[in-house]
């Protein structure tokens, strides 16, 4: 009888501590589990940089454009052939020779933000019989019309474009239409013969004529860093385009967009633009070069950055011809190889007999 009652206690006590080790192993691992899900949300938070979005409206353009184009009182105001619809604001029709812009009344001061463009490029025109493209602005000066996607050429500021027409017909590896970027600072001129490839700091193209789903443009200026997304294929993701870190930007300026046809037309359309407010956490070193003041528009290591893109940007017919004078330059080298051992062979030959 007491052995049984000892063997029962050993079980109940063996049993007791499989249980409790179990418990504290489940403990052990909902913590080390809770630990890890942590570590992974600050890694996340700190690859966005620990950012927080907030929508401004006052620079914000969005249905139904209450009072815009026809009241002192909204914060937009329409210039040119532009026009307000209930589905959108129609920079130009699809016409000959128009051009038109939508431009904010109100300077942003803001240090970081993010403008989310939605907008529709459609027409009559078939491949490359289109043109000539939009773009989108935080600049100095406003409501000046110009031949820079209709607004002012020598602009003070960010232009960023969706050009939906090649000019320069030797650049055959640039599919079109493609999306670029450019910091003007007053004397810089945007050339058109060239599509721009001077001055760009860089682009991608996005075939964004006559799509039946929507299709829009991301533009993030954080920590002096600028940022091109686009979605254009329809399933809600963003594609990179262009990052450039050392991108400095004076506050105060104003956000627009405009659009201009030539001999070749579109329907540029703007069916919303939402500016957010980004706040960034930030060392106070970083803390202290924000509060830097930038006067003048500028890029970090522009010389550099354009060295690369050209390097990079040779033309189909520059290719084509240094393949073609390395070919010939081969063939040279090996007649005057051959000339030379043949009679390197014959003098040989009259010494032997």
């Amino acid at each position: 009888m007491a052995a049984a009652i000892s063997n029962n206690y050993k079980g109940s006590k063996l049993l007791f501590s499989f249980i409790l080790t179990r418990r504290t192993m489940t403990f052990k691992s909902y913590c080390t589990l809770a630990l890890v899900i942590c570590s992974l949300g600050r890694c996340f938070a700190e690859d966005d940089h620990e950012m927080e979005e907030f929508l401004k409206r006052e620079f914000s353009l969005t249905k139904p454009y209450q009072g815009v184009g026809s009241s002192g009182s909204s914060h937009w105001e329409l210039m040119g052939d532009s026009m307000v619809t209930t589905e959108q604001v129609r920079l130009t029709p699809d016409m000959q020779s128009r051009q038109g812009a939508v431009w904010s009344r109100i300077p942003c001061h803001l240090k970081d933000w993010e403008m989310q463009v939605h907008f529709k490029i459609h027409g009559q025109g078939k491949k490359n019989l289109n043109g000539d493209g939009l773009a989108i602005w935080y600049t100095k000066e406003r409501m000046q019309k110009g031949p820079v996607f209709g607004n002012m050429d020598n602009f003070t500021g960010l232009g960023v474009f969706v050009d939906t027409y090649p000019n320069e017909e030797k650049h055959l590896e640039r599919i079109f239409p493609f999306v670029l970027a450019m910091v003007g600072n007053g004397s810089i001129s945007y050339d058109h013969e060239r599509d721009g490839r001077p001055t760009e700091l860089g682009g991608c193209n996005a075939m964004v004529r006559n799509l039946k789903h929507d299709t829009f443009l991301f533009i993030r200026y954080v920590r002096r860093r600028l940022t091109v997304m686009i979605d254009i294929e329809g399933q809600h993701e963003w594609r990179d385009c262009l990052d450039i870190p050392g991108v400095r930007l004076p506050q105060g300026y104003y956000f627009g967009a405009s659009a201009i046809t030539g001999d070749l037309s579109d329907n540029h359309d703007i069916i919303s633009l939402k500016l957010y407010q980004l706040t960034v956490l930030r060392t106070q070193k970083e803390e202290e070069e924000a509060e830097e003041e930038i006067t003048i528009p500028s890029v970090d290591n522009i010389d550099l950055l354009r060295v690369g893109q050209s390097e990079e940007g040779m033309s189909g017919v520059a290719i084509f011809f240094t393949v073609l004078f390395s070919m010939l330059g081969c063939f040279l080298l090996i007649v005057v190889g051959l000339v030379v051992y043949s009679h390197w062979s014959e003098n040989r030959r009259k010494r032997f007999y």
